[in-house]
């Protein structure tokens, strides 16, 4: 059976669906079964098209395609936006692009030049400008300008902070602090990140009962876990599973 043939059986199984599955007229059928290439081209372009444009998952996932072909795409337009009109908007999406790159030093200086007026301690410019400076392993000044958002904030809180500092603290060899900090947020945080960190330094401290505990926390949590949140720890929860064959039996 030529190939060509075979994948317009194919397209127009495919649109089928969609018309089935979407409510499209009966008809839409009789012109996909005798229309072949043609009919499939213009059922795409007229019912399936117009549906993916209006669909965030699919505008996402296109993004996603996009920026994964060409990921300077969205700063680049975003900075050529800014360069049409300055303003604290464009500054903060072209940060937040250039953090998500990992371009921490022009996430930094942006951050830093937004951080004045009435936005001198806006709580998110700060901690962003604390998670650029960690990126550029100037823990020191992370910590510091975490130290100066809560103090000029508060009742701000951010888990994503909360495991920053305790990061800071541990690569600043702070680690007393550190193992409190983790400690508060092995019950706390969204993810198995910080509690495995706070095993690996109980591990590194030779505190190895304690970082074995944490590690086969880690591992009752994962099998009461949703599969959806298995595979997104997965990284962490297999880290962990070594570190626990690592240690031995208690």
């Amino acid at each position: 059976m030529p190939a060509l043939f075979i994948l317009s059986i194919v397209l127009q199984f495919v649109c089928l669906v969609h018309v089935v599955r979407t409510g499209r007229p009966h008809w839409w059928m009789w012109i996909i079964f005798i229309g072949s290439y043609l009919a499939v081209a213009v059922y795409f372009f007229t019912q399936i098209l117009p549906d993916l444009r209006n669909d965030p998952r699919s505008r996402k996932l296109v993004r996603d395609v996009q920026n994964k072909i060409d990921p300077e795409r969205q700063r680049r337009r975003i900075a050529q936006e800014l360069e049409a009109a300055d303003t604290v908007n464009n500054r903060r999406r072209l940060a937040e692009e250039s953090l998500r790159l990992g371009d921490y030093a022009n996430a930094a200086e942006l951050y830093r030049s937004m951080l004045k007026g009435i936005y001198a301690t806006e709580p998110g410019f700060m901690l962003a400008l604390a998670q650029a400076q960690a990126g550029l392993g100037e823990f020191a000044s992370a910590r510091d300008t975490l130290d100066a958002l809560i103090k000029a904030n508060p009742d701000f809180t951010s888990s994503d902070g909360h495991f920053l500092y305790a990061r800071c603290l541990e690569e600043l060899g702070e680690h007393a602090r550190a193992l409190e900090e983790y400690d508060a947020l092995s019950t706390s945080y969204p993810g198995e990140e910080a509690r495995l960190r706070y095993g690996l330094l109980l591990k590194k401290l030779e505190r190895y009962a304690d970082a074995r505990r944490v590690f086969e926390e880690m591992h009752k949590r994962a099998k009461v876990a949703p599969a959806y949140y298995r595979r997104k720890e997965k990284a962490y929860l297999d880290a962990a599973k070594k570190e626990l064959a690592a240690l031995g039996p208690a």
